[in-house]
């Protein structure tokens, strides 16, 4: 994808195979579901115990002013990519930063013109939304490899094209991207230990490939999204999420 895929490294082969335009609109679909259970007033959300509103089918990111935490954010990625593709974007959505400071702000302006317009945007624009989350797991495996142990590059690139083999495999490598991260960020740590993308290609055991390379990448998945409750603080109450976690990882074991 245009703008932002990141050149492959050398021997790298392209990360996810080219998908048909039903492909992609039941991936953004999928997306679309995991994240917002596929309802208009789910494309923006304030969840609680978060220091950020998320938005768009792959509730996305966005830090209010003065805020920074250890999450990628990702919503001024998404408006740099609608904005290279030449659609014009509601005014809020284009703001240095979250006009909403706190998720009591955000729930006061839900009901409000300007977030209503906003998800009516979003509703829209499944199609850019769906491209964007594309193009950021088009443009992570060379990342993942920069950042992964000398030895575990070679399993891990294996592991990521057997997933590519198969549609619900390639299904699992857009959708985790864009669900935990890549895991190549130091912020995206608790206790020292990630729980993005590297990880979980890393963490698979062995399989042949095909449909058993996606149920091993559900199975690694959850383990890492569990180990990743186990670390965090817990004030951050996360033990709360596991079982939707799971429950989205149980989708990527099923055909597309």
């Amino acid at each position: 994808m245009s703008g932002m895929a990141a050149p492959a490294a050398q021997g790298v082969a392209p990360a996810v195979p080219s998908l048909s335009e039903a492909q992609k609109a039941a991936i953004g679909g999928k997306i679309w579901h995991n994240e917002c259970a596929g309802t208009v007033e789910g494309l923006t959300t304030w969840n609680a115990g978060e220091e950020f509103p998320s938005l768009g089918i792959g509730h996305f990111i966005w830090y209010p002013a003065g805020k920074k935490g250890r999450f990628n954010e990702t919503w001024p990625q998404f408006v740099a990519f609608a904005k290279q593709r030449g659609l014009a974007l509601p005014a809020v959505a284009v703001a240095a930063a979250s006009p909403w400071s706190s998720k009591a702000e955000f729930e006061k302006a839900f009901k409000g013109r300007q977030m209503t317009g906003l998800r009516t945007w979003l509703a829209a624009q499944v199609g850019v939304q769906t491209e964007f989350i594309l193009a950021r797991s088009r443009s992570a495996l060379p990342r993942i490899l920069a950042a992964a142990a000398a030895g575990d590059r070679a399993r891990i690139e294996r592991n990521y094209h057997k997933l590519g083999a198969s549609s619900n495999g390639t299904y699992a490598l857009i959708d985790y991207v864009n669900f935990k991260g890549e895991g190549i960020l130091a912020s995206e740590r608790y206790k020292g230990e990630g729980w993005g993308l590297l990880q979980v290609l890393a963490g698979m055991r062995e399989v042949i490939g095909g449909e058993a390379a996606a149920a091993e990448f559900s199975a690694s998945a959850k383990r890492v999204l569990t180990r990743r409750i186990a670390n965090s603080p817990p004030e951050r109450g996360e033990k709360r999420w596991l079982k939707g976690w799971c429950n989205r990882c149980d989708t990527y074991a099923k055909p597309l």
